[in-house]
């Protein structure tokens, strides 16, 4: 009986896939090596300034063309309408520095940019240890802020809004940083780390004190690896943090992340009632995400998610489930996931729909202790067992099978329970767009 379940669902969901495949604009380098440590540059630096009018450059790009390793350019405020690229080891250290304490007035704005051009609002490739901080990036096809084949950046101070597909991207890399940055109104995810390569020794990558709001996705993580997330907060998007495992990038499934003292609340965002930006088209690579769920592992081994508080999620607070869709037999299961020290609904104020769902796949999974748990599914907590853990966890086809209803939805709010949201200053609960009543994107 499963086995025909599984291959009627594989048979039924290509047609309905929209959501978390990777990016597929024009302007994508061909993934390397990022493990190449390139060597720090000794100086003498220089500092090459950038504006409008009294500078010796007014373009951003040519700045950069100049700029030696371990070089600053300093850009004033002002709105530049030109794409950014900073590719290969002569580039290594350097930083590109706008006004980190008011990024909103150093804005790269690629609304009016055709082709190439359109796509990324800055670009790293193949240079280590890029600092990037103070601008905000706006109307890019692809994605504001990206580092790729990089080992090492710091990515601070940014905006990315309204965009293409995703705010913030690192992909291919090796450690990192991003902090103290905002992703909104992106059709995927407004951050995303994807095709972390397996390490050795492992370096982590942390990102810290991040806002992520209005997007499909607040945070994707397509065979992420070593991430460490934290203190930051997801709300009002589709989803809110999704770690997954997909074929089309290397190196699934995501592995080894800690998700830890984040806000991770009312994501019950309906895009598909209606978005300021275009929905993606389908993919064969994609999964159709449901709507209101906090966190969700999509596959995943080893991934702590604690002491978060997690809450006003229409449909899940927390969620786990068998990548079943993966071609790579050996990636698909959960294995030795924690979700543990988080607390759920706010104090009793405002539940999600249900905390705690799994389908009890895998080995080594454990939930708790966790405060403020009210509902599970299954609702007798026969997939659950607190942690630590170790050995076969109880599978359940029925509640699989009930979690790939939810995703398979047509409403996208049909197995939501609602509730109204006690305020929380300056936030206001989005769930479809043409009633949304908080800020909305120029």
């Amino acid at each position: 009986m499963v086995r025909i379940r599984k291959a009627a669902l594989l048979a039924a969901v290509p047609a309905l896939l929209v959501l978390a495949a990777p990016a597929a604009a024009q302007d994508y380098p061909a993934p390397g090596n990022p493990g190449h440590v390139q060597k720090k540059p000794r100086g003498p630096f220089k500092t090459l300034r950038v504006c409008k009018k009294g500078c010796r450059f007014t373009s951003i790009q040519k700045a950069v063309d100049k700029a030696g390793p371990g070089d600053t350019v300093k850009v004033a405020d002002g709105t530049y309408r030109e794409p950014v690229r900073i590719t290969g080891i002569k580039k290594r250290y350097m930083k590109l520095i706008g006004n980190p304490r008011h990024p909103e007035r150093v804005v790269i704005d690629l609304r009016r940019a055709k082709g190439a051009a359109a796509q990324n609002a800055v670009m790293v490739n193949g240079a280590n240890e890029v600092t990037v901080r103070g601008f905000t990036a706006i109307g890019y096809k692809a994605n504001g802020f990206f580092v790729v084949n990089a080992r090492g950046y710091t990515f601070a101070n940014l905006r990315a809004m309204l965009g293409g597909v995703y705010g913030i991207y690192a992909f291919n890399t090796i450690g990192g940083t991003m902090r103290d940055s905002v992703g909104a109104w992106n059709n995927d995810a407004g951050f995303y780390i994807g095709q972390t390569p397996p390490q050795d020794k492992p370096v982590r990558t942390i990102v810290e004190n991040i806002e992520s709001y209005g997007n499909v996705l607040g945070w994707s993580g397509t065979n992420m690896r070593y991430v460490t997330i934290r203190r930051s907060r997801f709300y009002n998007n589709g989803a809110g943090i999704v770690p997954n495992a997909l074929t089309s990038e290397k190196y699934p499934p995501e592995e080894d992340n800690v998700i830890a003292d984040n806000d991770i609340f009312w994501n019950n965002f309906n895009y598909y009632a209606g978005a300021p930006f275009p929905l993606r088209p389908p993919s064969a690579e994609a999964t159709p995400y449901p709507v209101g769920v906090g966190v969700l592992l999509f596959g995943g081994r080893r991934n702590v998610i604690e002491s978060n508080r997690i809450f006003g999620n229409y449909l899940a607070g927390a969620a786990a489930v068998q990548q079943f869709l993966l071609q790579d037999e050996s990636a698909k299961d959960l294995i030795g996931n924690q979700v543990k020290d988080n607390q759920f609904g706010r104090g009793g104020t405002d539940p999600n729909g249900r905390d705690l769902v799994y389908d009890g796949n895998g080995t080594g999974n454990c939930f708790g202790p966790n405060e403020g748990v009210q509902t599970t599914f299954p609702a007798d907590g026969s997939t659950f067992v607190p942690c630590p853990f170790s050995g076969a966890n109880t599978f359940s086809a029925a509640v699989q099978q009930e979690m790939v209803t939810w995703a398979l939805d047509a409403t996208h709010t049909a197995y939501w329970v609602k509730r109204e949201h006690p305020p929380i200053e300056g936030v206001t609960p989005l769930e479809t767009y043409a009633t949304y009543t908080g800020p909305k994107p120029e």
